[in-house]
């Protein structure tokens, strides 16, 4: 009941949160990337909560027990791994573009064409990411208040839809920094806890106790290992939510120390929650053996006092609510700004952002009834970004030389060649693949500016 209740009183706060920040929405920009006067602490709140959500603290640990140090270099290794990659080579070109979305800076360079399709090919990536946080919510609530499942999932993302369609950017900002609090406050006490446990049944966590198969490398080649790396840790580079995050803070430094801050953060706690499940499966053996797959939440439930699971279910749902936000938010905007507005639909584009976020939002809830495997989903949004828009958006950021043929090809090459590999199957990763072939459309591109010359 208590547990129950404070999720409630948590859930409130947001809701207030949102709609404090919606009196600071003037302007699309303001809804869009909060007026790009994001100070440090609350773009390293944005950045940090990007993708620390249900993957993290669900997906990763149970990828960890299983499949050991290898699950877990998608997330949160090469989470982490982005987030500095961003801060030392991406931002300041990102920041100095002054472009608000991540299609903007195709069409300034490369005309509407350009714009058109990388937000097309963009956009449904995020519908997985977004399914993800939504279906991970419903779990929760579905095991917090006994509701259905599908229900559980609607009654989520409702409120996620509430308060991003209310305050924009700026709501997703203020939520994230308070959430991000509650996050390294919640797993830091947890941990503290189990490991006092551990001490007192006389225990030690060291390499004699821990399961040899989690250091086992022979299970991925080195085609598949480096495969993990640039999934998430190339692939989420060329995505909106990054972008959106670069764009709003106050300036260019904010934006570079904050995405490297935030990829430092994100490592350390990242491994905390692995940590836990670590300590829990060497106390407590026999909940681990009939709880694998949601061992995490057992070992809290079962194992733990009321506040114990108050502090981690308020950190958890801390990490869904921010990563589902900000994931929502970022295709609502491509979308309203360079599919809508290019078009002529609509006059209003904050009305436009609006709308979008719940468009976005039934679809993903669509996607979120259909799939029980919150990890794969998001394994699937950071491939999409890799093969189809990483190579044309580095090279249009760090190059003079291409131009609209080549990056259009580019895209679609990557992702068509992406697919068919999927399809087909193959021993190497299908992501080297499309990526390849994402960066031969691009030449190819060049080929009649060439002749030309």
């Amino acid at each position: 009941m208590i547990l129950a209740v404070s999720v409630i009183a948590y859930l409130l706060l947001n809701m207030i949160i949102g709609y404090s920040a919606s009196k600071k929405i003037r302007t699309a920009e303001d809804f869009a990337v909060a007026g790009r006067r994001l100070p440090f602490f609350m773009a390293s709140a944005a950045f940090f909560a990007t993708w620390f959500g249900s993957e993290t603290i669900l997906g990763a640990t149970g990828e960890f027990l299983e499949n050991g140090v290898l699950g877990i270099i998608e997330e949160p290794l090469g989470a982490a791994l982005c987030l500095i990659l961003v801060g030392v080579f991406y931002a300041r070109k990102i920041y100095r573009s002054g472009a608000i979305t991540f299609s903007d800076l195709f069409r300034d360079r490369f005309g509407m064409k350009a714009e058109l399709v990388s937000a097309i090919v963009m956009i449904p990536s995020f519908f997985t990411w977004i399914a993800a946080q939504f279906l991970a919510l419903g779990m929760i609530f579905h095991v917090l208040f006994g509701v259905e499942l599908w229900l559980a999932i609607l009654i989520g993302a409702l409120l996620v839809v509430l308060y991003t369609t209310i305050g924009g950017m700026w709501a997703v900002s203020m939520t994230d920094t308070l959430q991000m609090v509650v996050i390294v406050i919640g797993l830091l006490l947890v941990f503290f806890y189990l490991y006092d446990d551990l001490y007192s049944k006389d225990l030690k966590l060291n390499d004699s106790q821990i399961p040899m198969e989690l250091y086992n490398k022979e299970r991925l080649s080195v085609w598949d290992w480096l495969g993990a790396w640039v999934t998430v840790g190339l692939g989420a580079i060329a995505s909106q939510d990054i972008f959106q995050r670069v764009v709003a803070s106050r300036s260019e430094k904010v934006a570079v120390y904050s995405s490297i801050f935030s990829g430092a953060l994100y490592l350390v706690i990242g491994i905390v929650p692995l940590i836990i499940v670590l300590m829990g499966q060497l106390v407590y053996p026999d909940l681990y053996a009939v709880n694998k797959e949601n061992f995490i939440t057992t070992l809290i439930t079962v194992t733990t006092p009321q506040w114990v699971q108050v502090i981690f279910f308020g950190a958890l749902i801390s990490a869904i609510l921010s990563t589902a936000s900000g994931a929502l938010l970022a295709p609502s905007t491509v979308f309203a700004e360079n599919i809508l507005k290019p078009l002529n639909v609509g006059k209003d584009l904050l009305l436009n952002m609006r709308i979008s976020v719940v468009i976005m939002a039934l679809v993903s809830v669509i996607l979120a009834f259909n799939n029980q495997s919150v990890f794969e989903l998001v394994s699937i949004a950071s491939s999409f970004g890799l093969v189809s828009l990483f190579i044309p958006f580095t090279l249009t950021l760090f190059t003079k030389w291409v131009n609209s043929s080549g990056v259009i090809i580019g895209m679609l090459l990557g992702l068509v060649t992406w697919i068919i590999f999927e399809w087909m199957g193959s021993s190497i990763p299908s992501i080297f693949y499309g990526m390849f072939a994402s960066f031969i459309g691009v030449i190819v591109g060049q080929i009649p500016q060439l002749k030309n010359k």
